[in-house]
């Protein structure tokens, strides 16, 4: 890409970000086109779909949360790997409102620009997921597309009036009940509801 080219590309991407996270995913390009001065022409050259300029913005947060989680399965307990995690990807997906649902169904389309990313984060996210059941903090009968569901749940729940007050709260009883003896914020850990017999 010719340095011209590459300094447009930049642009375009910078303003798409801050459109994106003001409006979310279904965010103009016309508004991105003219925010950035430059003709809808030019936006499509760079990006000729929406998902397409999405994948371009997603991508690096995407790598950068698997690396994140590379980084948290060599240094930190299973159990608090997890949840780190967990807590970095439902903020990510609260970032870009509606990004979401392209993020589910880009995973069983290949042919989704979004596609590639998306499965390697929720691979990152497994990982650590069968680390913590391995070691015995995690459930076992919960797998990395239930975790990547969860993930998407939390952050549609932060994005509606009602309940983003709760999210905090819902993102502890999410984490306490795919980590059953992990503390809450408090430092107590919970107890297991007694079972009929």
């Amino acid at each position: 890409m010719r340095a011209d080219a590459k300094k447009n590309y930049d642009h375009l991407l910078a303003v798409a970000r801050a459109v994106v996270k003001e409006q979310g995913a279904d965010a103009s390009l016309r508004d991105i086109a003219r925010q950035a001065d430059v003709g809808l022409g030019t936006l499509y050259r760079h990006f000729p779909t929406r998902e397409a300029l999405l994948e371009a913005l997603l991508r690096t947060t995407l790598d950068e949360m698997t690396a994140q989680a590379a980084d948290l399965e060599a240094s930190n307990a299973p159990d608090d790997a997890l949840v780190t995690w967990l807590r970095e990807a439902v903020a990510f997906t609260h970032q870009y409102r509606g990004v979401t649902e392209l993020m589910t169904a880009a995973l069983d389309d290949p042919e989704s620009a979004l596609h590639a990313s998306c499965v390697t984060v929720r691979a990152a996210g497994a990982r650590l997921l069968a680390r913590a059941q391995a070691e015995g903090k995690a459930r076992s009968d919960i797998d990395g597309t239930e975790l990547f569901a969860l993930i998407a749940a939390l952050a549609w729940l932060s994005d509606q009036p009602a309940f983003g007050r709760h999210a905090p709260r819902l993102f502890e009883i999410v984490a306490s009940a795919i980590l059953p003896d992990r503390p809450d914020t408090e430092g107590r850990t919970p107890r297991r509801p007694k079972t009929r017999s």
